[in-house]
This record gives structure tokens, C-alpha cells and sequence, in this order.
């Protein structure tokens, strides 16, 4: 059943007035003391919000992806087997809880009997909740969101996408480079997508020793189910 945390159109909770463009005001520039603080109140309570709506997960697979892949495109296909093998293996599938790949993967985890969940965030386009959750929160603010898609999981597959997408597995990427979180799998989906970006990042980044050439082995990049499968269970 789906979980009913989810904004009524006429509610007057305020943390929960997720089209007022607060978010855009606060990272205008330096505002009156009152207003910042109470947007550290919003990012608390949307916080709490999430850890209510998110505990006790067991373990969990985070899947990012673009939200503009049909149904019939190639990879949405993939990310839908990806979540059904996931679901099958035991484990939680968390996505951002739109459409695309996040609805794909969500999808095939669904059709495994498996849980299902999602961490959405209010967009003018594109961001509308995908029909296969069993539990999902709505964010009002990025950072938020991005800290929940991390917090719960101990592996990340990623997906075919655009800035957001680069966004989460560049974040990803840094906190376990930085020691922030562990080093736990994550794996990019799709050869003929993240070929040139694995291939920019040893010739580009190691070569101006931005980063170690160790750094590489962060992320593993493959077209297969059964690999990504094979190498979140080996390191989770």
C-alpha cells in the first residue's frame, strides 16, 4: 500500500507548501536573520520528515537515472530488469521516485515482490511521483534529498542521465573518496554511455592529478544485470 505522506493541495502546513519558491529565495543571497532561520527550521523538520517516513529499510540499492526515458527506450528496459533482480536478491530498491528510470527501476522491483521506494522532489516539469512506490517522501529541497538517497543505502547504480544524475554520482563519488561514507559499490550502468566519462576521468582527471589513479576503482562500469548484481553482493 502506499504510504500517504504526501502533500494535501490545500494543506497549510508550511513545511509541506512545496510551490512557494522558498528554496529560490533562500539561495538568492543574504536575507534578514528571522528568514534564515526559519529555513534552517524547514530543512530540520523536512529532515525529520524523512527519517519518519524512511527507517527500517533493511538493506537497500539506490538507482539513479534521467527522468526522460519511455517506457520503450533500451534503458529503461535495463534499469527495469536491474530493479527486479535487485528485489529478488533481497534488497530495498530506492530511486527519486519520478519517471524515466526511477519509475523503471522502481517497476521491476514491484514486479519481484519486492519494496519499493521513493524520494521525490517538487519540479515545475518532469518530477511527478511514479505509480510502483510502496513507501515515498517529497522533498522540498535538493541537498535533503540527496542526503536520504545516500544515508539508507549500501550500493548505487547509476544510470543513464543528465546534470542531476552526474550531480548524485559526482557527490557520491566524493564522499567516499573523502571518507565521508564507505566505500560501497557503485556501479554505472551502460558502456556506450559512461565509456568516454570513465575514459575523461583517467585521461583528463588522473593525468592533472586532480584525483588518484586509485579513484577509478570507485566506480564500476558494465551492461550487465547479472555483473552489477554480482559485484553489489560481493561488497555489501
Amino acid at each position: 500500500m502506499q504510504n500517504t505522506d504526501r502533500p494535501r493541495e490545500n494543506s497549510h502546513d508550511w513545511l509541506a507548501s512545496m510551490r512557494d519558491g522558498t528554496e529560490k529565495r533562500f539561495l538568492a543571497g543574504t536575507r534578514e536573520h528571522p528568514e534564515e532561520l526559519a529555513s534552517a527550521a524547514r530543512f530540520f523538520l523536512e529532515f525529520v520528515r524523512g527519517f519518519k517516513v524512511l527507517g527500517a529499510l533493511g538493506p537497500c540499492v539506490t538507482v539513479f537515472g534521467s527522468a526522460r526515458f519511455p517506457e520503450e527506450h533500451r534503458y529503461y528496459r535495463l534499469a527495469r530488469q536491474l530493479g527486479n533482480r535487485l528485489a529478488a536478491e533481497g534488497f530495498t530498491v530506492m530511486t527519486g521516485g519520478g519517471p524515466g528510470i526511477m519509475e523503471a527501476a522502481n517497476r521491476g522491483a514491484k514486479d519481484a515482490g519486492g519494496l519499493s521506494i521513493g524520494c521525490n522532489i517538487e519540479l515545475p516539469l518532469e518530477q511527478k511521483l511514479n505509480p510502483y512506490l510502496d513507501r515515498f517522501v517529497e522533498f522540498e529541497h535538493f541537498f535533503v534529498r540527496k542526503v536520504m538517497l545516500v544515508k539508507y543505502s549500501q550500493a548505487f547504480v547509476v544510470m543513464p542521465g543528465g546534470f542531476g544524475t552526474l550531480d548524485e554520482v559526482f557527490e557520491t563519488l566524493t564522499l567516499m573518496q573523502t571518507n565521508k561514507i564507505e566505500a560501497f559499490p557503485v556501479v554505472a550502468m551502460g558502456r556506450d554511455f559512461w565509456g568516454e566519462f570513465r575514459e575523461f576521468l583517467r585521461h583528463t582527471l588522473v593525468a592533472e592529478g586532480t584525483i588518484a589513479a586509485a579513484d577509478l576503482d570507485l566506480i564500476h562500469v558494465t551492461d550487465s544485470v547479472d555483473e552489477a548484481v554480482a559485484i553489489i553482493r560481493h561488497r555489501t
